[in-house]
């Protein structure tokens, strides 16, 4: 896909060579030249201009963008108008990130769906992972629901899924397995990968040192967290 991202902080930055890293082309913007020089070779495009300034949007490629991320974070004026703008020079997909509940507001009085918290969401995934010290990543689906990556309990290996009863007795569904592999690179050299094993059956057997992939609420999966 092609996205435009506003504002390479250190949010906008990351996303960048993330989502370049995935496959997608990717042009930056900002109007700070130093933050647009550290990121001109690693993606596809990176332009330095002010993004309140709707004129300058004739040099952007803006009529063949899937999706536009306002990742502004030190200008939340700034942010809003760069949203504005975008809602008015295109039809493609606008994400934008919020700086305030005051923010969230405006976004939402704009028609914007997608608004993003990152510092928020980072923060509680940190949370996760200091309360439930077995559970190795979290996605939030919702404000109950989850996909978290959890530490596989000790009394569960050795055993199927089917052994295990895990959707009737902890109410989670195990979407997946990642399992530790060593792999030899092309020197010589051992690493330790994590492979996904993709849709667990139900004569799966858990092994040692597995990292359960699993889909529930969120109190189910704290509860699981703790049999450790």
């Amino acid at each position: 896909m092609k996205i435009i991202i506003f504002g390479l902080g250190n949010f906008g930055m990351s996303l960048a060579l993330s989502l370049t890293e995935t496959g997608n082309e990717v042009v930056g913007i900002d109007k700070n030249m130093d933050k647009v020089n550290i990121v001109k070779d690693k993606i596809a495009h990176s332009i330095c201009l002010d993004s309140t300034n709707e004129l300058a949007y004739q040099a952007l490629p803006i009529k063949q963008t899937d999706i536009a991320v306002v990742a502004i974070g030190e200008n939340e004026g700034a942010a809003i108008i760069t949203t504005a703008i975008l809602k008015k020079l295109t039809t493609a997909k606008v994400i934008s990130r919020s700086l305030s509940p005051i923010h969230d507001t405006v976004l939402q009085a704009m028609g914007i769906t997608s608004i993003v918290h990152p510092e928020q969401e980072a923060a509680l995934k940190l949370t996760n992972k200091i309360n439930l010290k077995n559970i190795v990543d979290s996605f939030k689906i919702d404000e109950k629901y989850s996909i978290s990556e959890i530490k596989t309990p000790i009394e569960f290996v050795g055993k199927s899924i089917s052994d295990l009863a895990i959707r009737s007795k902890h109410k989670l569904n195990i979407v997946t397995i990642l399992r530790k592999k060593e792999k030899v690179n092309i020197i010589g050299n051992k690493t330790v990968i994590k492979e996904v094993i993709g849709i667990p059956g139900a004569d799966t057997i858990i092994q040692e040192n597995d990292i359960l992939v699993v889909f529930g609420l969120d109190d189910d999966i704290s509860k699981i967290c703790h049999k450790h």
